[in-house]
C-alpha cells in the first residue's frame, strides 16, 4: 500500500530515532576518566539532551502509528 503521508511520518519516526541514538552514543563518549565537576556537569548536561531525544522519538512514533491507525483500521 502505498501513502506519502505514512511514508514522510515513517520518515520522520526513523530520523528522530537516528537523532536518538547519536544523543546516546554523544553521552556514553562523555563518561571519561576526567572525574572533575566540569566533565560531570557536561555528561549530565549530554543525560538530558538525550532525554529530550527520546522524548522527540516517542512523539513521532507516536503520531505515525495513529496514522496508521487511521488509515488501516479508521480509527
Amino acid at each position: 500500500m502505498e501513502n506519502p503521508e505514512l511514508d514522510v511520518l515513517r520518515q520522520q519516526y526513523r530520523d528522530a530515532v537516528e537523532r536518538w541514538i547519536a544523543a546516546i552514543r554523544k553521552e556514553e563518549a562523555l563518561s571519561t576518566v576526567d572525574h572533575s565537576v566540569t566533565a560531570i556537569d557536561i555528561w549530565e548536561n549530554a543525560g538530558f539532551r538525550e532525554e529530550e531525544a527520546r522524548n522527540q522519538a516517542k512523539a513521532a512514533k507516536k503520531e505515525y502509528e495513529d496514522a496508521l491507525r487511521r488509515v488501516n483500521f479508521r480509527i
